[in-house]
């Protein structure tokens, strides 16, 4: 039985990639063990894949008043309400890692509102899901909540940000059926021996 493909959409060979898009594919492989499936999929369009990648770092990998984890629990709860198999399993298996913890990637993808995670993390996934799922009803009060729980302007953008950003990447993980790697299911889940 043949492996289903990772996208609907053609799939370039590493070989064939511009050397920028290969060598940073190389070095998440080299890094991670595997090769996400995302980088691959969205190589199929070079100039958008720089521009994705860019964006991602930008937003994921800056020093913040978010902790890397917290970023993590917003691409989580908002890709498990826009129903991105591909963003749950990956950024669940990220943030498993990040939080250290085997569970609570489960509980923000399935309801966030149950999730052993503090007031101010839950006021924060509120905001973030009114980005992704009713950006156009924000107003006032909803910044307001988020200063209270001790965010701060930047926060609140950062929060917002990696929302639409992450809601951007559920879309076009739908429209390339985008499938995820079989390594994300497993990490963070058991110690490693």
């Amino acid at each position: 039985m043949s492996e289903k493909p990772i996208s609907r959409f053609p799939v370039p060979d590493l070989i064939d990639l511009p050397d920028d898009i290969r060598e940073r594919i190389l070095a998440v492989q080299e890094k991670s063990g595997f090769v996400p499936n995302v980088f691959l999929v969205l190589a199929h369009r070079p100039d958008e894949f720089r521009a994705f990648f860019a964006y991602h770092d930008a937003l994921m990998e800056k020093e913040s008043g978010l902790t890397k984890g917290e970023r993590e629990m917003i691409v989580v709860a908002t890709s498990g309400l826009n129903q991105c198999i591909y963003c749950v399993v990956a950024h669940g298996a990220i943030l498993r890692l990040r939080e250290k913890s085997p569970h609570l990637a489960d509980q923000i993808a399935t309801n966030y509102l149950k999730a052993e995670i503090t007031p101010r993390q839950k006021a924060m996934l509120d905001f973030a899901v009114k980005v992704s799922l009713d950006s156009h009803e924000l107003n006032n009060s909803d910044f307001e909540e988020m200063r209270q729980h001790g965010f701060s302007d930047e926060d609140i953008w950062d929060t917002g940000a990696v929302s639409a950003f992450f809601s951007l990447s559920n879309r076009m993980a739908d429209l390339t059926s985008m499938r995820p790697n079989a390594e994300f299911y497993l990490l963070g889940r058991v110690p490693k021996k």
